[in-house]
């Protein structure tokens, strides 16, 4: 996130108005409408460069229940890409691979692909994600800032802070019943002495 990036407003302003074609069905086991893999591969030539087929095996998908939202939050993540911002300053190949593969699994992992285009704060999550992911902030803030927005925002960061307050109190849980399980054998102790 040391670079400056395009404005943040501009990206989400794209993501509302993301058409129908990135947000069909991706085609997977021969069914969908949308090959993700081309889509991929348009997009990299797009931004000058060329992915390999390896890299876009990771595209076709085989499971429909696993591999269906991160397809589509992939082929949203392409639209948002595919911005003239982006085309001017292309990022590292490798890194839109890593946003397109890694990242979109994660963001899939929490989040319907549709709320990245109708909610708001998804929008938002997702460009300040794709920008952090590619080494951008968003112009005009700074580190601290967009790091802490992002963070605020983030669906992840939100399930990591919920499972360790669920550890804790489990945690504090088990302590409090081996007080309690301490206090009674030390009660029934005394009372035998007595």
């Amino acid at each position: 996130m040391k670079r400056e990036g395009p404005v943040l407003e501009a990206l989400t302003r794209r993501l509302a108005e993301t058409p129908a074609d990135f947000m069909a069905e991706p085609r997977l086991r021969g069914r969908g409408g949308v090959e993700v893999g081309a889509v991929v591969g348009d997009l990299c030539r797009r931004l000058g460069g060329a992915a390999a087929e390896e890299d876009l095996l990771g595209f076709a998908g085989a499971d429909a229940q696993k591999d269906r939202n991160r397809l589509a939050v992939a082929l949203v993540l392409c639209w948002l890409l595919a911005d003239p911002w982006f085309e001017q300053e292309p990022p590292p190949q490798g890194d839109v691979l890593g946003l397109l593969g890694d990242g979109a699994r994660e963001l899939a992992a929490l989040t319907p692909a549709p709320k990245f285009v109708t909610d708001p704060d998804h929008r938002e999550e997702l460009a300040r994600f794709a920008l952090a992911r590619l080494g951008l902030r968003p112009a005009g803030e700074t580190l601290a800032q967009a790091q802490d927005r992002l963070s605020s925002l983030s669906a992840g960061e939100r399930a990591r802070v919920l499972a360790a307050s669920r550890a804790a109190e489990k945690r504090a849980r088990a302590i409090r019943e081996a007080l309690a399980k301490k206090k009674a054998e030390e009660s029934a102790d005394k009372w035998t002495r007595e």
